[in-house]
């Protein structure tokens, strides 16, 4: 064993050294429908106007470490409930690795649950954190295991609960009844995360109901809005919690040009607001037109991906990669996944492109 691997395997821990790195497939020169991104720009007029946005922003000066000028923004125009703050994050990830610290106690075993599959996040910063976790299997029609989610939390009193709204990556919406259920079985030991990245697709939140429940957090994110490269997440909670969490969080952890594109944005709210309708529209296109393929099935999606079963989703997968288009291979995920494949809503042009790709494949 050389010096550097005597070094890892004394300073690493094993936990990590035995898991793989997130792994980001090289999108050059391929159709990318594999990152739920939103395919479209900002209008021309608006680039402009924020590339002189951004040309002003002060470089040289850590941001203002309470960043209410953004905050003010999010609360006024993304629903969020009179009386409540939000807490930024450095996208989603790092508001998921922030709960999970402040949840993983020393002196205890600390859990989290999930169901399975879902983001991969949750499970990665749980245990990254040093806590416990355990994932529930959903059920064959990808829809909540209630008697085992509920059975699971009695088991193992969790510290969070995270749950996907819409669910990724099978893009179906939980019941609300389910998730207020499972809110209710952690009253007074357990917090539920209500993961709304999708919300400008479902158009449904849990958000307007954090006054009924001390324990929820709602999580959401700007990427799958069109904002996906300026890396911004946020969440809120009941003040007293959120103050909690904000002793977690690293100062300064949004970088000023962040902000500034953020707060343009958000001014301009209207035009991603019409951009997820196209994509709302496309993605009932879409499926429509995947559902009249032999061999394909469809599953609901309330999301801005979908997600489909094919006969088999290696050689789907391979063929699509030499018509240059790159999705989501999902069938090593969970034994629920067999021979799925998850695809990114995109525009017309790209939609029709993977649509012939897929069709090519699949009569191959």
């Amino acid at each position: 064993m050389s010096s550097i691997d005597t070094l890892i395997n004394t300073t690493i821990r094993s936990d990590v050294r035995a898991v793989n790195g997130y792994h980001v497939a090289d999108a050059s020169g391929f159709i990318k429908l594999d990152a739920m991104e939103n395919p479209y720009h900002l209008p021309e007029h608006l680039t402009r106007e924020l590339a002189r946005r951004l040309a002003d922003v002060t470089l040289n000066r850590y941001p203002v470490a309470s960043y209410e000028s953004t905050k003010e923004r999010i609360r006024a125009k993304l629903g969020i409930p009179a009386g409540y703050d939000v807490m930024l994050g450095n996208g989603s990830d790092e508001l998921i690795s922030i709960l999970c610290m402040a949840c993983a106690h020393q002196d205890r075993r600390a859990v989290a649950i999930s169901p399975t599959p879902s983001f991969v996040m949750y499970s990665r910063s749980t245990r990254f954190a040093g806590m416990d976790y355990v994932g529930v299997s959903v059920k064959a029609d990808l829809t909540l295991d209630m008697p085992a989610m509920l059975a699971a939390i009695e088991q193992h009193k969790p510290a969070l609960v995270f749950l996907s709204y819409p669910n990724n990556p099978t893009g179906n919406l939980f019941s609300d009844d389910d998730i207020v259920a499972i809110i209710k079985a952690l009253d007074g030991f357990g917090l539920a995360v209500v993961d709304e990245a999708y919300e400008p697709f479902a158009q449904k939140t849990f958000m307007d109901r954090l006054p009924e429940f001390d324990n929820l957090i709602v999580m959401r994110t700007v990427s799958k809005l069109g904002l996906a490269g300026i890396r911004l997440g946020y969440m809120s909670a009941a003040p007293k919690l959120l103050e909690q969490f904000d002793k977690v969080r690293p100062p300064y952890n949004i970088n000023v040009l962040t902000q500034t594109a953020a707060e343009f944005a958000l001014d301009h709210l209207d035009v991603l607001n019409q951009q997820a309708a196209a994509l709302r529209a496309a993605r009932t296109d879409l499926m429509a037109a995947l559902a009249a393929m032999p061999g394909v099935e469809v599953f609901p999606s309330a999301a801005n991906f979908i997600l489909i079963r094919v006969p088999n989703a290696d050689d789907a997968y391979a063929k699509l990669l030499s018509h240059k288009v790159l999705i989501k291979n999902m069938s090593k995920m969970d034994t629920v996944m067999a021979n799925c494949l998850r695809v990114t809503v995109s525009t017309p042009e790209e939609n029709a492109a993977f649509l012939d790709a897929l069709s090519a494949s699949l009569a191959a």
